[in-house]
């Protein structure tokens, strides 16, 4: 059964159903806060032979998280339903980073990207009736400071298994803040969920009140 989120808003046509294929807390969350009433579906996509057929092929970072959000959108099945599905993937220097499997994999990852610019490849596709109405990808750009192993080692300890469910592990909405000496573009794409875009595409298909 969904997670149903119902709010009164002004900006919605309540004869059009919004739902998240996504079990993100914060992508909830940035809907929530935009005032939107939406169900919350959770997608079971396995994402890793998405993302392994895209190396293979030699397919952009974008164009596997593109693939990844529609997957998750169009594996759902709630008929007339305008589905937001969005996924994340993060490059640096030519190689892919996924969610780490462990805090060990976590501090090699941190690692390899202290010091270094990353891009934040974040797609988002809106989905219905099996068909992809509209589609974006943010490329927000970050540039981790050169942080010292005691402050790394620090900040594990404090995140824990928080810092697993990110492809860079980190939160920059927690600890994961003081990573970074520069962040460049949407702060709503870096969390997970570029939201500007989406408001307006919701907007160019009568989701939302123009």
């Amino acid at each position: 059964m969904p997670d149903l989120v119902l709010k009164p808003t002004p900006i919605q046509d309540s004869r059009h159903k919004l739902v998240l294929a996504s079990g993100s807390a914060i992508r909830r969350t940035l809907l929530e806060n935009a005032g939107l009433a939406f169900s919350v579906m959770s997608s079971s996509v396995d994402e890793e032979p998405l993302k392994q057929a895209g190396w293979a092929e030699g397919a952009t970072p974008q164009t596997v998280a593109l693939r990844l959000a529609e997957a998750k959108a169009l594996s759902l099945t709630c008929e007339d339903a305008f589905i937001i599905g969005a996924d994340q993937m993060l490059s640096c220097n030519g190689n892919w980073y996924d969610k780490p499997a462990d805090l060990k994999a976590a501090r090699q990852q941190l690692l390899s990207l202290r010091g270094q610019t990353h891009t934040l490849h974040t797609a988002v596709v809106v989905c219905r009736n099996g068909q992809v109405l509209w589609q974006h990808v943010s490329e927000p750009h970050l540039t981790m400071r050169l942080f010292s192993e005691a402050f790394l080692d620090a900040y594990l300890a404090a995140e824990g298994e928080e810092c697993l469910h990110s492809v860079g592990a980190y939160r920059i909405e927690g600890p994961g803040l003081h990573l970074f000496a520069r962040m460049e573009g949407d702060q709503t794409a870096i969390l997970g969920l570029p939201l500007l875009p989406l408001l307006e595409g919701l907007r160019e298909m009568g989701v939302l009140f123009s």
